[in-house]
């Protein structure tokens, strides 16, 4: 009787081994992918995971994670060895949570490289040049969008400098219309078109106010910024009720024909625009002008990015989903629709604006990856917000601003541990 209760339970243990090898550590053999919730539901993530699956008969595992508890999960596994084989990722300063090196994959030299636009490749490199992750997501192109209606009937043109900016801002105001429809109640997405030519452009720069070797303060950019702000709405380039307007209002004071100018980008017109006496072709780009590049400045689209877990199960297999995903016929039966601008040279089924392709040579010229909200650690344009804000209802002066933007984002980056700070 013992012999053969030994015998069952050492049967058991090899088929409890079998089992386990086969089913390596329960996904069914299935490539893992780790993303935010409302990241992988998005249409074009189901298309191409779906597209996959039944093209090539290959597995995927979703592992979705609620957006506010992302980044420390995934921090966490990663930390633990339990990473996915694909984390879909921002390149922004969040990814100072991981050893990238030594968790990542650089893909500099995959096939799909070249299919890449120049921009979407800028977006996705490191600061020595390494490719990161595969670029795939919905993109677009802020800048200045003004109706070229309005412009036209009063033989005004687009500006190509900050100073014939400025011209036109004041021009406008004493025609009687709203200059710039300037969102301060809630919306906090100016102020880093405003600072991502500071730091895009000096990658010491950017290098040193991460590392707590330098301030907003002793950067003259970041105060002029502030101060071209304070002095637009002083002389009336907001309009009167600036503070009380939001995202709600944005749409009607453009419609109308109220404000004829604002810092946004392209998708919106298409998203939340609703046509009035103007409808979204009577609309045009040019360069966002802020006080602190006096050509102006575009920028790129925030990327999601497929990076490739380098000590994961299925390397090899990522690396050909990857692949898969960068292939002209997939892509394009993803993105079908899709109201992006290309992140693909092939990428030809996705709805690109007119204004974008009417601005493509001064955007090729001008455009900037994203960087300031992205990549300077301890940014939040909630923050950045509340001290324009303060600017702005005269609680405190352009130095002020700048010294209460500096406090918040240090203050931050101690709160997330930082290295410097």
């Amino acid at each position: 009787m013992k012999t053969r209760r030994m015998l069952c339970l050492v049967l058991a243990l090899i088929l409890a081994l079998a089992l386990c090898a086969c089913g390596d550590s329960g996904d069914g053999g299935a490539i893992t992918i780790m993303g935010k919730k409302s990241d992988l539901d998005k249409s074009y993530m189901q298309e191409i995971f779906r597209h996959y699956e039944s093209s090539t008969g290959g597995k995927i595992k979703l592992i979705s994670v609620e957006d506010a508890e992302f980044e420390v999960e995934a921090a966490r596994r990663f930390e633990n060895g339990e990473g996915p084989d694909i984390l879909m990722h921002f390149n922004n300063a969040d990814l100072s949570r991981f050893d990238v090196a030594e968790d990542f994959l650089y893909l500099n030299d995959q096939p799909w490289a070249g299919e890449l636009t120049d921009s979407a490749r800028n977006y996705c490199l490191d600061g020595e040049g390494n490719l990161l992750g595969l670029p795939y997501w919905e993109s677009s192109v802020s800048g200045c969008y003004y109706n070229k209606t309005i412009f036209d009937s009063l033989g005004l043109k687009p500006a190509a400098t900050q100073a014939e900016f400025d011209t036109l801002c004041e021009v406008l105001a004493q025609t009687g219309y709203t200059p710039i429809c300037w969102p301060a109640s809630g919306c906090c997405w100016m102020f880093q078109f405003a600072l991502d030519p500071v730091f895009a452009d000096d990658p010491e720069l950017l290098s040193k106010i991460n590392a707590n070797e330098t301030t907003y303060a002793q950067i003259p950019a970041v105060l002029g910024m502030a101060e071209w702000i304070d002095s637009a709405a002083a002389r009336g380039w907001f309009g009167g009720d600036y503070m009380d307007t939001g995202w709600d209002q944005i749409s009607p004071m453009l419609s109308s024909g109220k404000a004829v100018m604002t810092f946004i980008w392209d998708t919106w017109f298409y998203t939340d625009f609703k046509g009035g006496e103007y409808t979204v072709e009577d609309f045009a780009l040019m360069p966002a002008f802020l006080g602190t590049a006096d050509k102006g400045t575009y920028e790129g689209g925030n990327l999601n990015m497929m990076m490739v877990n380098k000590n994961g199960d299925r390397v090899d297999e990522a690396l050909d989903f990857l692949k898969f995903c960068a292939t002209p016929e997939n892509y394009n039966v993803a993105f079908e629709g899709i109201s992006t601008v290309s992140t693909f040279v092939g990428q030809n089924t996705n709805i690109e604006s007119q204004m974008v392709t009417n601005a493509k040579p001064s955007i090729a010229a001008l455009e900037r990856v994203s960087t300031a909200s992205t990549r300077v650690y301890g940014y939040s344009d909630v923050d950045v917000s509340e001290c324009i804000n303060s600017l702005l209802t005269g609680k405190t002066d352009p130095e002020g601003c700048v010294a209460m933007m500096d406090e918040k984002r240090i203050g931050e980056a101690k709160d997330r541990g930082i290295p410097g700070f």
